[in-house]
């Protein structure tokens, strides 16, 4: 049987392909030639460079130097650099305009002592802090939500105040963090659940939170694995500096007290503040404290309280204290909620929660009361100073 030649059309496009093919071959042999032959400046920088090894001096017009940055004046030869020398080994612990001696010397008025006080001039140090005899580096995140070494934070004082509690515990040469605390003796985890039945925590709503009176910050540790990061802070006390635990874990916190003066944070960055037995007053100077909480909680954020006074009928004489003074001191964190047009949205045991309101159409009421003054639109987040409500 014959074979059918060729059609026309077939060698037509044969053709075609070897041409374009050809072209192709033609343009990148000259494009090559072009760029060894030094117009292809970069090629020549690199080659050069290869052949003088590492000297960079070759290319006199490269400047490596940075050309967004500010003008540095010229420091006189006279001047000399300031070297400090180490301090000696009682300042390991020395934490800038927190001395716990002079510290004692202020009022226990609104938790005055607790706050810091930078030191005069001539009392400040000009040395360097030492670290802990022994520092390491501390583990890794996750490892470190639950263990921490033990040469970085040297004291044991926790674990014997806070042992039925499962704050800290001292494990060879390491602290582990079993995730308890005062009011989740059995887990910040389980604690964390109790809240998440009444805050939509897991979807994406409560992003951020603020931790106040923290302890070792095993609340915010475990609200890392639900996608929230929580700010926390708690006071330099009788306990050391719990926030040094806090930061080896690899938790956000500073050393802070609600006293006298407002908290560094700007209006609505919170979806959620929390106090767990964080034994602040509340209801004290006309609710300062919880105005100022309202000041950083977004629209329709939450405040999450417990401990006392929450449940006081059945635990007052277990926290040994008058029920009346219990009493007293609910009902005032209610009148403020109420004046802040809070919606408490859920009280069981020893956990109260108040939702803020999304909007000020929602608290017409308010203003017909005796006791809310508000804010001036020059004040609106200076509520602390002036003790007025702020409108959204």
């Amino acid at each position: 049987m014959a074979l059918k030649p060729n059609s026309p059309d077939g060698r037509t496009r044969s053709w075609v392909q070897i041409f374009i093919v050809f072209g192709l071959c033609c343009f990148f042999y000259i494009l090559g030639a072009w760029q060894r032959s030094g117009f292809g400046k970069g090629d020549s920088i690199a080659l050069e460079i290869t052949k003088h090894g590492a000297d960079c001096n070759i290319i006199p017009s490269l400047n490596f130097e940075t050309h967004h940055a500010g003008e540095v004046g010229n420091v006189g030869e006279s001047e000399k650099i300031k070297s400090f020398q180490p301090c000696p080994p009682r300042y390991v612990d020395y934490t800038p305009c927190q001395d716990q001696k002079r510290a004692m010397t202020f009022p226990r008025d609104n938790m005055i002592y607790r706050e810091r006080h930078c030191p005069r001039e001539e009392e400040k140090l000009h040395c360097l802090v030492p670290a802990p005899t022994g520092y390491v580096t501390p583990f890794p995140w996750p490892k470190s939500r639950d263990y921490v070494p033990y040469a970085n934070a040297p004291y044991k004082a926790l674990t014997v105040e806070k042992a039925i509690q499962n704050w800290i515990q001292y494990e060879g040469n390491v602290f582990r963090f079993p995730g308890g605390g005062t009011q989740f003796p059995q887990g910040a985890d389980k604690y964390i659940d109790q809240l998440a039945a009444v805050i939509p925590i897991t979807n994406g709503t409560v992003r951020t939170a603020l931790d106040t009176g923290c302890g070792v910050a095993s609340w915010g540790a475990y609200l890392w694995s639900r996608n929230v990061l929580t700010m926390s802070f708690a006071p330099r006390d009788s306990h050391e500096a719990q926030v040094q635990f806090a930061l080896e874990r690899g938790v956000p916190a500073v050393i802070g007290v609600l006293g006298t003066i407002k908290m560094p944070y700007p209006s609505r960055a919170f979806d959620m503040a929390h106090c767990s037995r964080c034994l602040i007053p509340w209801g004290a100077n006309d609710g300062m404290y919880l105005k100022e909480v309202d000041r950083v909680l977004r629209p329709g954020g939450y405040w999450v309280l417990s401990g006392p006074p929450i449940n006081w009928r059945n635990n007052y004489k277990a926290w040994q204290r008058p029920k009346e003074e219990l009493e007293e001191e609910q009902q005032k964190i209610e009148d403020v909620a109420k004046l802040l047009c809070w919606e408490k949205k859920h009280e069981k045991g020893e956990i109260a929660i108040w939702q803020k309101r999304v909007n000020d159409e929602s608290c017409r009421g308010r203003e017909d009361d005796s006791q809310a003054k508000f804010c001036k639109a020059e004040e609106a987040n200076d509520v602390w100073y002036e003790l007025c409500l702020r409108l959204l």
